[in-house]
C-alpha cells in the first residue's frame, strides 16, 4: 500500500520507484536501508531526503562511504 506523497516543502524529487531497496554503508558506523523508496531529493549538503511506498520520509545526511540499489525486475539502473 503507496501513501500518498504530499511535498509542501518547494524542494523537487526525483521519481526513483524503480527501485526495489536502497542502502547507505557508513562503515563502522553501520548501514541504512530503506525498502521501496519512491522519491528522492538530494540538497545542496549532500543529504538525501527520501519517501518510501510505507509513507515513511528519511533524512539520511551526507558522509556514507556507498549507497547501493537493487531495482525492481525490468527497471532502470539509472535514472535522471
Amino acid at each position: 500500500m503507496t501513501i500518498e506523497f504530499r511535498n509542501e516543502s518547494g524542494l523537487e524529487f526525483t521519481d526513483i520507484s524503480s527501485e526495489a531497496e536502497r542502502v547507505y554503508n557508513f562503515g563502522s558506523k553501520g548501514f541504512v536501508r530503506i525498502q521501496n523508496p519512491l522519491k528522492l531529493n538530494v540538497s545542496s549538503s549532500g543529504g538525501h531526503r527520501i519517501y518510501s511506498a510505507d509513507g515513511k520520509s528519511h533524512y539520511i545526511p551526507s558522509g556514507w562511504i556507498e549507497v547501493t540499489w537493487t531495482v525492481k525486475e525490468g527497471q532502470p539502473n539509472f535514472v535522471a
